[in-house]
């Protein structure tokens, strides 16, 4: 029976040791809800597959404050997404914009299945031609009947 409450007791004080530090939090819903709108069109830098509002990494915490504090400084959105992309690049956003440096991101998908389509266009073509030109010899065409007949 000690030994149950002996265990009881040590889980009991190594719960706090579990516990995280807070997020900031805004102190306006209203900033709190531009932060997240803003952070959930951004990637994480670190995770790269994660928005900046969904990541726990500490780069990400970082920058999410660093969006607090351009909020606070009554930066607009067009303003505070400028700055970020100014300091970070455009892998930052999560739609990166259609210009000179984006064009093969933006098109090139579509042109390496158009260039596979005509790939496989021309070896059709190319086959059903070859297969028209050269007839059957006497002997394949004994090899075919006989073996239409079994």
């Amino acid at each position: 029976m000690k030994i149950a409450i002996t265990l009881i007791c040590a889980v009991l004080l190594s719960l706090p040791l579990l516990a995280k530090e807070a997020t900031p939090v805004a102190r306006d819903p209203v900033t709190e809800a531009r932060l997240i709108r803003l952070a959930t069109d951004m990637r994480c830098l670190v995770c790269q597959n994660e928005s900046l509002a969904a990541s726990d990494a500490d780069l990400a915490k970082d920058l999410r404050e660093e969006i607090r504090q351009l909020i606070a400084q009554g930066k607009t959105d067009k303003e505070i997404i400028d700055y970020m992309v100014h300091r970070y690049g455009n892998f930052i956003r999560y739609k990166p914009p259609v210009d000179i440096t984006t064009y093969a991101l933006w098109f090139g998908p579509f042109l390496l299945l158009l260039g596979a389509l005509g790939v496989l266009i021309a070896v059709v073509r190319q086959r059903n031609a070859a297969a028209e030109e050269a007839p059957l010899t006497l002997q394949q065409q004994q090899q075919a009947t006989e073996l239409l007949r079994e």
